[in-house]
């Protein structure tokens, strides 16, 4: 409970920036999310303590918190309160805190990072529609008409150092099904015994709908986890050499978390 994190003080926060821009916007609305998550959990951690202590009656709800603390299961009243995840409760705490820290380097000055870590979000989608959002404003286009556009790099995410003047840098993917071929700059063939091969930094900018280019593209869905189905996020378009058929038949798609 000593490890978890002071709240974000998201009003003074906000009372800090003149610019409220659509990534501004999503920052506070994370910290948001993040305070929500560790206000439940130190609340439930101090009433299971005092539980123990015999200074409260024990609840169905801390017995059941402490069979899941028990088990490494994350607890119910936790995950309800936080963000699709398959991981066991150690590495679960452990993903948090680098959640907690990717928010608090993105808040000390809401300059955005160099690369953005994509599955640190609990709604990565907010994310890419800012992308979407902050170009439209910027070139007063309507917002309807637009998408985005994914190029994927040749780089991994310390060779970056600043993020790019428009869109953004994204890292933290995986693909299932296929990987990245940084050769043949497409979706290749999976090797033998890699089930999620990490794909290099991808730009994301948005363009507008007449500019895209969907000739040798697969539309490749992206998901917060191995679950696919209810964590779909968005659809990616990746450059193949082959028919997308392929790809769409061995089910390849990007994952934020493995």
């Amino acid at each position: 409970m000593d490890k978890l994190p002071e709240r974000f003080p998201v009003a003074e926060m906000m009372a800090k920036v003149e610019d409220r821009n659509p990534y501004i916007i999503v920052a506070f609305q994370e910290c948001e999310r993040m305070n929500n998550l560790t206000n439940e959990m130190k609340r439930s951690l101090k009433e299971l303590d005092l539980g123990l202590k015999g200074e409260l009656t024990i609840t169905s709800d801390m017995e059941e918190l402490d069979q899941s603390l028990f088990m490494d299961n994350v607890p119910d009243s936790w995950a309800s309160k936080a963000y699709p995840s398959l991981l066991p409760l150690a590495q679960w705490v452990g993903d948090l805190s680098s959640r907690i820290k990717e928010l608090e380097g993105w808040t000390t000055d809401f300059s955005m990072p160099p690369a953005v870590w994509l599955g640190g979000f609990f709604n990565p989608q907010s994310f890419l529609t800012a992308i979407m959002q902050q170009t439209a404003r910027k070139n007063e286009w309507p917002l309807d008409k637009m998408c985005l556009m994914t190029d994927v790099t040749k780089k991994q995410k310390d060779e970056f150092n600043s993020a790019p003047r428009e869109g953004a840098y994204v890292h933290g993917l995986y693909m299932e099904g296929a990987r990245w071929d940084i050769q043949l700059n497409s979706i290749a063939d999976s090797k033998l015994k890699e089930l999620f091969p990490v794909v290099p930094v991808i730009f994301i900018k948005a363009i507008t709908q007449d500019k895209q280019d969907l000739r040798n593209m697969y539309d490749c869905p992206v998901y917060k986890t191995r679950m696919r189905g209810p964590t779909f996020v968005w659809t990616f378009n990746l450059k193949t050499k082959e028919k997308a058929l392929k790809w769409t038949l061995a089910g390849v798609a990007i994952l934020l978390q493995i």
